[in-house]
Order: C-alpha cells, then structure tokens, then sequence
C-alpha cells in the first residue's frame, strides 16, 4: 500500500476529485495542513514515513519550503523542490524557457525605476508588469503610455515587497480574445483548455469562460519542450497565440495548477496526475 503525504491549505474540487482518486487506489493517505506542520531540518532525527508527498499547498512559500524538507528526509515529492522554485519566480522560468529555445514573449528585467522606464520606452507601449511571484492574474498591470507606466513603477516601489523590487517586463501580446493552459504530465500534453475574456487578462480566475482546446502536433512540441526546461512533472503550461505572428508563446507554468475547468477537456485528468505520482512513489 503506497503511503501518500497530501499536502493542502483548503480542500478545493481539484483536492476533493485527487483524493477520491487515491481512494480508489487504496493508498494510504495522510492529510497535512500547510498551516499547521513544522519540521526539523536534521534527516537523523526525520520519522516521516511517505513513500510520495502531493503538493496542493495554495501558498508558494510554505508548499515550496515544506517540499524542501520532505526532500531532506529523502521523500519524493510532486513536485519537487527544483521545478516548485523555478516555476513560482516567473522571471526564472523565462530565463529558462529562453535558454531552452521555447518561443516566449520580450521579457525585460530591471532593479530600477529608471532602468524599467527605460526598457518600456525602448519596448514601445503598451506593455505588461507583473510581480515575479504570483498566480490568478494578480497584480499584473497594462501600461498604455509613459504616464501610466511611471504611476505603476512608483506604485510598486512603494510596496516594499520582495516581488515588487524586480521589475519584470513584457511585450504587449494582441491575443485573439483567449489565451491556452495546457496540462502536462511527465512531459505530455494531457488536456488543454482556452481560456477565454473579452478583458485582455482571460485567467479564469479573473472570470475567464473555458472551452475544449485541440491538441495539435505545434502545441505538445512547444509543451514538451517548456516542461522539459524545468523539470517536467505536473504542469500546467500557459500560452499565448501570437495574432500577429500566428505562433504560440509560452508565458508562465505553474507547478499547482488548478484543474475543475479543464475536465471538461479530458475527464480522467484526476487519474492520470494520481498515476504520475504513484509512479514517482515507485522510483
């Protein structure tokens, strides 16, 4: 019987369809509040007893700090420390995607007012700030000329945050009214989705519609290709269709994704996430 730490602020659906789904495995699962557990960073006294610990922590931090320690005590985890760290620093994440080749929007970082106002200049508007930390399409902000981008530059120097003391910068991309999330599992696409807004942010989140998205040849090479750059495991990968250029863009991935609107792409997504971690628990 695979033992199986589960990891989790809230019980959400996504959390509800992953532990029904371990049910039916007859895993052993522990639940472990994000909020209440502690643990003591010396592997010789560790007594953890998992064979497999899930991440479904909300918060970036504790999820990514708790996984560090499950690591310490040489316990597998979903997903690891590496792939949790890469993909909740977005500025991280480009740097890779862009090494690895991964079509992505001009991204700029900067450690300056001045610096960032000049970038934007030099990018032309609009263009988009996001902190480099962060999920929901929060705090991103569009730019439309130089007196809106000076206000948010000041505005985020003002809010003393680690997030906000990096200026990450990118192109304004015209999208065709949706954006995609596509889940990938071990380096495959799994299911996809548009997400779709008349607002220029679609995050469903946001109040984003969603809608069955074909899985093409294009766009499991470009996912394929974006998982590997960071680790792989499970993965929701964000994309934009370039309206201009007719190409998808890879903007974010995210290491906790969200999932209750894309079961309507494929169904057996809860299964297929449980069947990667249960393979992890093997390895």
């Amino acid at each position: 019987m695979t033992k199986v730490g589960f990891l989790y602020s809230r019980i959400r659906e996504e959390e509800k369809m992953l532990l029904e789904e371990l049910a039916k495995r007859n895993a052993k699962v522990t639940m472990v509040d994000d909020r209440e557990c502690s643990f003591d960073i010396d592997p010789a006294v560790c007594n953890i007893q998992f064979d497999v610990v899930l991440n479904r922590s909300i918060s970036f931090i504790r999820g990514l700090y708790s996984v560090a320690c499950y690591e310490q005590c040489n316990v597998p985890t979903v997903n690891n420390f590496k792939v949790s760290s890469i993909c909740g620093d977005k500025a991280w994440t480009s740097l890779l995607l862009k090494k690895a080749g991964v079509p992505t929007p001009k991204t700029v970082i900067a450690f300056s007012q001045e610096s960032a106002l000049k970038a934007i200049e030099e990018f032309g508007y609009p263009v988009v700030l996001k902190p480099v930390s962060g999920s929901w399409g929060r705090l991103i902000a569009k730019a439309s000329d130089r007196e809106a981008a000076e206000a948010l530059l000041e505005h985020k120097q003002s809010l003393g945050e680690f997030v906000h003391s990096v200026f990450y910068i990118q192109e304004y991309i015209k999208k065709p009214g949706r954006d995609i999330r596509a889940f990938v599992i071990d380096n495959e696409v799994v299911a996809a989705i548009y997400r779709i807004s008349k607002h220029w942010i679609t995050n469903t989140a946001r109040g984003g519609g969603a809608e069955p998205c074909p899985i093409t040849n294009e766009l499991k090479e470009i996912c394929a290709k974006a998982s590997e750059a960071v680790g792989g495991g499970v993965l929701a990968v964000d994309l934009m269709e370039n309206a201009k250029e007719g190409e998808f863009l890879v903007h974010e991935i995210n290491h906790t994704p969200e999932f209750r609107n894309t079961i309507k792409s494929n169904p057996e997504l809860p299964k297929l996430i449980i069947d990667y971690v249960l393979r992890v628990a093997k390895r």
